[in-house]
């Protein structure tokens, strides 16, 4: 899982402390999300407690931005090309999940979509997306607290007809936090997610071909 390697993450965003001997590749990226120890290979996981007893080889570090970073990527961004050159565009839908309560900030949103600031697709996929929830009761924001990660970022490039909207969705909506499980909820806001999937793909047809 993201405990892993996170794939949300540029693979320059590394911990050269986490490795023995030194870092598998260039560590470009020294972000306060690597400081945090949650770089592309983390170091802690989400509520902090420390994942290894050791430090990590560079062979070890290596193989996972190989095998699972590198290749995810890959893939993703050949599917991406195959779908715009067949259809003249593509858009992805980069879907995360939010914690409830974040230290510092209240009243967070059901739902916050993050398109770069209007960078990453065409504004009209993102109107659409909001339009959708909030027509099913659910609040929305744009861009904060979450404006769209390194897969947004990547991969959105609307003018060469690949878009990239980010969709974070409040784990309040459906499920217990604590212990981890389904509420009633769950269903009917997939079906929900079903509904605004099907509005962006009408708006996905008609926006310019390439």
């Amino acid at each position: 899982g993201r405990s892993v390697a996170d794939l949300n993450r540029d693979p320059r965003e590394l911990d050269p402390a986490m490795f023995e001997g030194g870092p598998p590749r260039v560590c470009g990226l020294p972000t306060a999300r690597v400081e945090a120890g949650l770089g592309c290979l983390p170091r802690v996981a989400a509520r902090g407690e420390g994942i290894y007893a050791r430090l990590l080889t560079r062979e070890e570090g290596e193989a996972r931005l190989a095998h699972i970073h590198d290749a995810y990527h890959a893939r993703l961004g050949e599917e991406l090309v195959g779908l715009r050159d067949a259809r003249g565009v593509a858009v992805l839908i980069d879907c995360h999940s939010m914690p409830s309560v974040q230290p510092g900030r209240r009243g967070l949103a059901d739902i916050v979509l993050g398109d770069r600031f209007g960078s990453s697709c065409d504004p009209r996929l993102t109107a659409r997306a909001e339009r959708e929830f909030r027509d099913l009761g659910f609040t929305v924001a744009r861009n904060a607290p979450y404006a769209g990660g390194y897969t947004t970022r990547r991969y959105g490039r609307p003018k060469r007809g690949v878009h990239a909207l980010q969709i974070e969705i409040n784990r309040g909506l459906y499920m217990n936090e604590r212990e981890v499980s389904r509420l009633a909820t769950f269903g009917a806001l997939r079906d929900a997610i079903d509904g605004v999937i099907a509005g962006l793909i009408d708006t996905a047809a008609i926006l310019p071909k390439v």
